[in-house]
């Protein structure tokens, strides 16, 4: 029988705590993305724009999250139900910004549609209002609570002794977190296809640029960090999904320590991932970054500071840098600025 009664699964201390440092590393890496969008408007374009919105939802999920890997419910307190609504608004929220950034990237670079306000205003009302349409449905019906850790790895989401909890543990994420594994690849091998087609059909006019030393590693940068995002995603949400349809099947690999962390790492990590993609191994946002870390060093150390505008050089270059576009590049610049 599906979802039949079984033991609590158990969250050994060292499993508690790799959950606990992704937690703490993804709740540094989404508060990273933010500070760095707060910092320097030039930075802000549209994808970045995007980006912010679905580190907000990561920062709050790893927050959450931490809460209830700490804490370890064995009941439906109060405190359990609250951790379970905000996890369950923030990390399904988390799920349609990630959707909404390659629905946008596909219609910017693939159909060349001009972003709006309109169309952001879209993304907003879906985004922040779909996730608390259901999370405020799921606390009147008291479907929220304790869920024995067979869906989760300590923290609350919903309660395994409702009823119709697998209608509620699909619409409170997994029927998206499954629609996103389709959909994300599909947007992402289209736009990829778009882009191999419109760079070869430039190379034909001017092949020359496609021998230029300052071309390809932009270009191949580029291709990397498409093909990552969906694997990422895909890599760390995966294993939330197989101890869900190990629930139903009320198997007992549920348990398994290995799995229990994979799932444990892959709902907690993704602003840490999307630190690490957008800022760590962004080149123009990595140089601001280092360029301000070394002027606050300078000063700490109460040193002699460089002049403004040498302490600015590093972050005007970096500055030119991002502006500066190919004409060869131009179906690449939504996302290489990403």
């Amino acid at each position: 029988m599906l979802l039949s009664t079984a033991p609590q699964t158990e969250v050994y201390p060292f499993e508690r705590v790799v959950v606990l440092v992704s937690c703490a590393l993804s709740f540094v890496g989404s508060s990273l993305l933010v500070g760095t969008h707060a910092l320097w408007p030039e930075l802000r374009t549209r994808p970045r724009q995007l980006l912010l919105y679905l580190s907000l939802a990561d920062l709050l999920s790893a927050a959450s999250y931490f809460y209830g890997a700490l804490k370890d419910f064995g009941s439906s307190s109060w405190d359990c139900v609250a951790q379970g609504a905000v996890s369950t608004f923030s990390n399904t929220s988390s799920f349609f910004w990630t959707m909404a950034i390659a629905l946008y990237l596909y219609s910017s670079i693939v159909q060349g549609s001009p972003s709006s306000a309109r169309v952001l205003c879209f993304f907003h009302v879906v985004s922040w209002g779909v996730p608390l349409g259901i999370t405020v449905a799921a606390v009147m019906l008291n479907k929220i609570g304790y869920d024995a850790s067979d869906v989760s790895v300590g923290w609350c989401w919903i309660n395994i002794d409702a009823e119709d909890r697998v209608l509620w543990m699909l619409l409170a994420g997994k029927i998206w977190e499954i629609l996103a594994y389709v959909t994300l690849p599909v947007f992402y091998i289209l736009i990829k296809k778009h882009i191999n087609r419109a760079h070869a059909a430039l190379s034909e006019y001017r092949p020359i640029l496609s021998r230029t030393p300052a071309f390809q590693p932009r270009t191949s940068i580029a291709d990397k960090k498409l093909i990552l995002i969906p694997v990422i995603f895909i890599f760390l949400r995966i294993w939330s999904t197989v101890r869900f349809v190990l629930t139903l099947c009320s198997s007992l690999a549920v348990q398994n320590p290995m799995l229990v962390v994979l799932h444990g790492i892959g709902n907690t990590f993704q602003g840490g991932a999307n630190c690490i993609m957008f800022v760590l191994c962004t080149r123009v946002v990595r140089n601001k970054l280092f360029s301000s870390l070394c002027c606050w060093c300078y000063d700490s150390l109460d040193h002699s500071l460089p002049s403004p505008e040498s302490c600015s050089q590093g972050q005007d270059s970096a500055s030119k840098d991002w502006g500066e576009v190919h004409e060869s590049d131009r179906v690449r610049v939504e996302f290489s600025s990403t």
